[in-house]
């Protein structure tokens, strides 16, 4: 399997089959934050807050024109915190955006190569 260049391998993600009654749960999370962060459409989510050394949660709002939706610090680390407790499994030392439409949590890694047309 070729490397990347930070030396980690590349890895196929498995095709996982949601459950019902999960989706379901992760739209009515959608449905919530949509609530709290009104006019925007992705919540990035990660473990690193910009400015600090040691691992916070931390949330950035984006509307459904990519830009910045403010969000003040109590908001941004509910947001964070909700998003990170129903995603246990995911890796949250990389970010990832939550798409508030249909609740698909997904890399952000995913999202800079949609922008630049690799996908």
């Amino acid at each position: 399997m070729p490397e990347s260049r930070y030396g980690r391998a590349h890895t196929a993600l498995p095709v996982q089959v949601p459950d019902p009654a999960t989706s379901d749960r992760l739209r009515r999370l959608a449905a919530l934050l949509a609530d709290i962060v009104p006019g925007a459409r992705i919540i990035r989510v990660s473990q690193r807050e910009p400015g600090r050394t040691w691992p916070s949660p931390h949330a950035r709002a984006y509307d459904a024109q990519g830009s910045l939706v403010a969000l003040n610090r109590a908001r941004g680390l509910t947001a964070a915190r909700w998003v990170m407790r129903t995603h246990p499994e995911a890796n949250w030392s990389e970010a990832y955006d939550l798409d508030l439409a249909t609740g698909a949590l997904r890399p952000a890694a995913e999202a800079y190569a949609i922008a630049d047309g690799r996908r």
